[in-house]
């Protein structure tokens, strides 16, 4: 028997996915047409012997959480439930919290996720690889291949090239340690809860002396790269599972869009129904493309590649759309032009307007380049990417909004270039 956690994270301070995370949260945002986390849930649902999957995060529960739990358990005919963390306890701490709970029924092992990256999710891969090393292991990551510039960003894992242990682990080191980097996709066994636990009670003592000494409290955080992985690392506790499936994290608005050029070219094998193709009275299409079937769209425009079209949109003639996500109910108004740039909920584009961003794909000469961190702002100025538009943006004809990020309810009268409109 196997469960699966999903670990959805909170409402950030950060600003990299805002405005976009104002209206829901961060994995219900649409990635290839349906929500980031649906993905996960669909690959769990595909491993044999699954019997639940858990979502752990610190949102409050609500209406559009809640939705989407309740379709998923129909589509997917797999229980899914959500526990909400009291605060954000790591992604080590919030597992160990609600332990009774994942091991109630007593599964073999659990799947653990990070919601914020997409994958092929080689899970049943993942399994086979578990099972062939026995059962004195506690632990399988799944890993994937960086440059070694790039590496510097993520876990690093050094591993025994013959047996697959985990010999080494440093989160985002100063130097390079190996090219070998954590996906945060695991499986584990419930063998992991003892070691947790040591932690745990280690911390508390240094709580406790922390208090008594400066009075201060210290945050009840667990973070299985820090505190598990490197103590765990080099003990024949933990393996590596090599992926050679494309992989990225979603921490941005620009990742998101790289994330669905992924997805959409994942559908030929998976989803193939979901892509748009070219037919009489339909608008052009190039490349892969998503188009939800209650968009209006005329026969004019031409959409694509890596286009993702929502519930409701209206996209009128001699529109071209390109390296997008057009989220439901926008309108776009005749012959403008939208190029790297998400489009919020609700928001107009008007007649010959131009929205346009900066994409920030990894080097396409690079085999093994991952998508960059992005800094808000360098050099004093806004760094160049995807252009987003908040929820029900109005931006009038015959003007530009290039390198920009727009909150929501704002209607603009003029140009902008790389700005933060308020």
């Amino acid at each position: 028997m196997l469960k699966a956690i999903i670990l959805i994270g909170g409402p950030q301070k950060g600003t990299r996915f805002r405005p976009l995370s104002f209206e829901v949260p961060k994995p219900l945002f649409p990635v290839a047409g349906v929500p980031m986390l649906q993905h996960h849930i669909e690959a769990c649902a595909q491993v044999p012997d699954m019997k639940e999957i858990i979502l752990i995060g610190f949102y409050q529960p609500n209406d559009e959480l809640n939705r989407f739990i309740s379709c998923a358990q129909q589509e997917f005919k797999i229980p899914i439930r959500y526990l909400q963390e009291f605060t954000a306890l790591g992604t080590g701490g919030g597992i160990y919290h609600f332990r009774d709970q994942i091991l109630s029924g007593g599964p073999d092992a659990f799947f653990l996720m990070n919601a914020d990256v997409c994958s092929e999710f080689p899970l049943q891969e993942m399994l086979r690889f578990h099972r062939q090393h026995g059962e004195v292991h506690c632990g399988v990551l799944l890993g994937t291949t960086a440059n070694r510039t790039q590496s510097l960003n993520y876990g690093c894992i050094v591993e025994n090239h013959e047996t697959n242990e985990m010999l080494h682990f440093v989160e985002k080191p100063s130097t390079f340690v190996s090219d070998i980097i954590n996906c945060g996709i695991y499986l584990f066994t419930p063998d992991i809860f003892g070691h947790i636990g040591k932690v745990f009670q280690r911390n508390q003592q240094e709580r406790i002396q922390e208090e008594l000494t400066n009075g201060k409290q210290m945050p009840e955080v667990i973070r299985l790269e820090q505190d598990i992985f490197t103590t765990l690392a080099g003990q024949k506790k933990l393996f590596v599972y090599k992926t050679q499936h494309f992989w990225s994290q979603i921490k941005s608005a620009g990742s998101a869009i790289y994330a669905s050029r992924l997805y959409l070219k994942q559908y030929h094998q998976t989803h193939p129904e979901r892509l748009a193709s070219n037919q009489d009275g339909t608008p052009k299409i190039i490349g892969d493309v998503y188009i939800h079937p209650t968009a209006n769209i005329d026969p004019s425009a031409v959409l694509g590649p890596n286009v993702s079209i929502g519930k409701g949109v209206t996209i009128g003639g001699g529109v071209r759309v390109r390296e997008s996500i057009i989220l439901h109910g926008a309108v776009l108004q005749d012959h403008c032009c939208v190029l790297s740039s998400i489009v919020g909920w609700d928001s107009t584009v008007g007649k010959w307007a131009r929205v346009e961003g900066t994409p920030s794909d990894p080097n396409p000469n690079d085999p093994y380049a991952k998508i960059d961190s992005e800094t808000l702002f360098r050099d004093g100025g806004l760094t160049p990417s995807i252009t987003i538009l908040g929820c029900n943006v109005n931006i009038p004809s015959e003007v530009i909004i290039r390198n920009s990020i727009v909150l929501p309810h704002k209607d603009l009268n003029r140009s902008f270039k790389n700005q933060i409109i308020l």
